[in-house]
């Protein structure tokens, strides 16, 4: 009876650090995809500020391009792709992920239409 006691406190005292590092890996998961997750929505801020500012200048007779590369931070330049058509102007970006392919799926992108400037007549 004593032995069985000893046996049971012994078992009993190992589990709680395996199942610590049992765990650790579940944990480790879930704040990788709270903090994609957040990336996701910061790149959506980014993205829609950008296109503001792209059709800003656009509607004031700019080139909705070098304005949309001002709006984002220095780490947007190779994640970032604008369409401008008409006075429709579309940006993308790729959000921070660990995984190159998980960011890809993950872009996010907005869009605005403006009446473009009219063009300044030739005297």
């Amino acid at each position: 009876m004593i032995k069985r006691r000893l046996r049971s406190l012994v078992c009993d005292r190992g589990q709680a650090p395996l199942e610590l590092v049992a765990g650790l890996p579940i944990l480790f998961l879930a704040g990788l995809i709270g903090l994609q997750l957040l990336a996701v929505g910061y790149s959506f801020t980014l993205v829609d500020g950008a296109v503001e500012a792209g059709a800003a200048a656009l509607a004031s007779g700019e080139a909705a391009g070098p304005a949309v590369e001002r709006a984002l931070p220095g780490w947007a330049g190779g994640r970032t792709r604008v369409e401008v058509s008409g006075g429709r102007v579309r940006v993308t970006l790729r959000p921070p992920s660990v995984l190159r392919s998980v960011s890809k799926k993950l872009e996010v992108s907005s869009s605005a239409w403006v009446r473009p400037a009219p063009a300044a007549a030739a005297p």
